[in-house]
């Protein structure tokens, strides 16, 4: 939008023209309070407060104030033109036991949330008074405008269905950060999946997490037509934010959301909606700060506490024995860089049976040699400048080691340390690994460090997003065998949930976002074709190209990865395709096999951990297609393909498996079948497939 203003027009004219104009986009300022009904007209005991009209049943008394000494006052209401006996008591403090509460106590500038008793509502009533019920005397009171509106309640629509059969009844924006979502239904196989609020046209990645019910913030369990409320974390309110999704935070995907209308006028939260939480996760002492996040997957908490001019850090996790964890600032601005990094190594010497820290500088991505590598600054010839704090401790319940010290704000050894920012957040990093004999830092995995830029606010002074630490990965299920199609020529191709933790991350040991391709109806398996014949895919992967939860495109190349659609150009050339992709006449690619949605989906949550077999598994799924036709691939296997090649999906990565190229009558040896089909051979594929079919079956069930 672009304002006109004739040349002429006066700043009158133009201040105005302003202040309408960002009255257009404009969100409720904070704090708010209600509907204001007025200020308490003092009549005795020193009275004062300012009342609001929170909802129609709730009224908000800011800086409230009563020296106490009446022998038997109350909040008090009524209907009548002045306050008289005829009144209503109103409990203070709401919760009460059922008999009287306490005659009301001294103020000096309290806020006071008050409850109308009885379904009373604040167009039931007239005033509202401070009154003695012993002396029938009035010591202050204020009227309730006639006609006045309070906030309430904004019914929103449902959940928009995209993606792992979300959805609900209408959404409630209870207060300005409490949401009410009935009837929800999500199937929990997102695999990094949260209550996600932000702002612009479109659910983004640069989002906020909000704890779901039970003020967790782990990743979303699935729901079977529950109803929940939900509150938004810090200082967001409904007034700052566009919209509210259930997002995978991983893979960058909105399984659904409702946008958040820009004249809401809802009750803001004092309090007066009240949601019921708990936590299953055990609690460990830690330092005293209210700052806190969770990283490195959730295995690692950091708090912090600046003191003065140095800064207090707490480091907990659940260590492998003579195993450090690691914490500082990340050597670049904006990623997560160990190169140049400055950071802290804390572990619990086994020896001596105590904690240690210790100030690092990396120079090379190498163990220290004494000179360069991930050394200890002491022995680069510079100083310790962390101070280990008591108490540091292990816990044997929980196996949680926690370690906390102190650290000056300022780059002690510009050359070696980087300054702590107080001003604005700061790239930080993490990492997990084992120590070497000399009790140092030895190399970490890829899985043990910060991957993604990870930011905090070490100014911040209420900054808690911890929730508890996660466990130490167990065994877990066994994987479902990889499956194997062979001798058949035509297929069908559609999608499906990647079936946690027996599906496809432990079969193909690449990360999976929650859906996976079905071929024939079986969970990504291992496909055997020969060269010099014509297969037959009927895809149905998607052709709404606005909604990329529901557009897979089906393509064969020899990415193991697949997701060429979303590739660089230079990236591209790195893959070879070998159909399913075509260039336009201006020599851009695009998707050939785009046909229908059809999703095998959960008929209530994911059962993958309690299905011993795949095809118990399936029966706990479902198939929805979309109206449509599928899509028709049809590829001919050169005689110079090579020999492994993958079916993916266009636009996403980590969908598809393997693709074995074979020559005509080539034997197939089935892993842990050895000696099964050597007695085919040498007959051709197409013969031995319903033999070969019977004993892949036989063997899975």
């Amino acid at each position: 939008m672009t304002l006109r203003v004739p040349p002429r027009s006066g700043p009158t004219l133009l201040a105005l023209l302003l202040v309408l104009y960002a009255g257009v986009e404009c969100r409720r300022p904070e704090p708010y309070y209600g509907r204001i009904i007025g200020r308490l007209t003092q009549y005795a005991h020193g009275i004062r407060g300012t009342a609001y009209a929170v909802d129609e049943n709730t009224v908000f008394i800011r800086g409230f104030a009563y020296d106490g000494t009446g022998p038997d006052a109350y909040f008090w209401i009524g209907d009548t033109p002045q306050p008289s006996p005829e009144g209503i008591l109103v409990p203070y403090p709401e919760d009460y036991p059922s008999r009287d509460p306490p005659v009301l106590s001294a103020h000096s500038n309290s806020d006071i949330l008050l409850r109308l008793p009885g379904g009373k509502r604040l167009r039931d009533i007239k005033w509202i008074s401070v009154w003695c019920r012993r002396f029938t005397v009035n010591f202050g009171d204020v009227f309730v405008p006639p006609g006045l509106d309070p906030p309430r309640p904004r019914v929103l629509p449902e959940f928009k269905r995209l993606a792992h059969g979300l959805r609900s009844g209408n959404i409630s924006v209870l207060d300005a950060k409490t949401f009410y979502i009935p009837n929800l239904h999500y199937d929990g196989a997102g695999p990094d999946a949260y209550f996600w609020v932000g702002n612009g046209s479109e659910p983004s990645p640069f989002g906020t997490k909000v704890p779901n019910e039970m003020g967790s913030l782990n990743p979303l369990r699935g729901y079977q037509g529950e109803d929940i409320e939900i509150q938004l974390p810090g200082k967001l309110t409904a007034y700052d934010i566009d919209w509210l999704a259930v997002w995978c935070v991983e893979y960058r995907h909105n399984f659904g959301h409702v946008y958040i209308p820009k004249d809401l006028d809802v009750p803001p939260a004092l309090g007066q909606t009240k949601i019921t939480t708990s936590s299953t996760t055990s609690q460990t002492p830690y330092s005293s700060s209210n700052n806190c996040k969770e990283i490195l997957d959730k295995r690692l908490q950091v708090r912090w506490e600046i003191q003065g001019d140095l800064i207090q850090i707490t480091l907990a996790a659940r260590l492998r024995k003579e195993q450090y964890m690691a914490f500082g600032i990340s050597g670049a601005e904006g990623r997560a860089a160990m190169l140049n990094a400055d950071v802290v190594v804390a572990y619990w010497d086994n020896r001596s049976n105590q904690p240690r820290v210790a100030d690092y500088t990396i120079t090379h991505l190498a163990q220290c040699d004494g000179e360069r590598g991930v050394c200890p600054d002491a022995r680069l010839s510079g100083s310790n400048d962390v101070v280990l704090v008591i108490p540091s401790f292990r816990t044997s319940k929980d196996g949680v080691t926690t370690i906390t010290y102190r650290r000056p704000i300022a780059a002690k050894e510009p050359m070696k340390d980087k300054e702590v920012l107080t001003s604005r957040s700061q790239s930080v990093i993490a990492a997990f690994g084992p120590l070497n004999s000399r009790y140092e830092a030895n190399a970490h995995s890829f899985m043990d460090t910060t991957r993604n830029d990870v930011q905090l606010d070490f100014g911040a002074l209420n900054d808690n997003t911890c929730v508890g630490l996660a466990e130490l990965e167990a065994g877990g299920p066994a994987p479902w065998p990889a499956r194997i199609i062979a001798g058949v020529s035509n297929f069908t191709a559609r999608i499906g949930p990647a079936g946690g933790r027996r599906g496809y991350t432990p079969i193909t040991g690449h990360p999976s976002w929650g859906i996976a391709w079905y071929i024939n109806d079986m969970l990504i398996p291992e496909i055997y074709v020969e060269r010099g014949k014509t297969y037959t895919f009927l895809v149905e992967g998607g052709d709404d190209r606005t909604n990329p939860a529901k557009f897979h495109p089906f393509y064969i190349s020899d990415s193991s990865e697949g997701g060429f659609g979303q590739k660089r150009e230079e990236d591209q050339r790195k893959q070879r395709v070998f159909a399913g992709v075509a260039y336009d006449n201006e020599g851009y690619p695009y998707p050939t096999a785009v046909g229908r949605y059809c999703e095998w989906t959960h008929k209530t949550t994911d059962q993958s951990s309690t299905s011993e077999t795949f095809e118990d598994y399936l029966q706990t799924l479902q198939l929805e297609c979309n109206e449509g036709e599928p899509a028709v691939l049809e590829w001919t296997v050169a005689h110079e393909t090579p020999d492994l090649l993958y079916y993916q999906c266009y636009t996403h990565n980590n969908l598809g498996w393997k693709i074995h190229v074979v020559d005509p009558g080539t034997q197939i040896h089935l892993p842990g079948q050895t000696g099964v089909c050597s007695n085919l051979a040498p007959l051709p594929l197409s013969i031995i497939a319903p033999i070969l079919t019977a004993v892949i079956y036989a063997q899975f069930r």
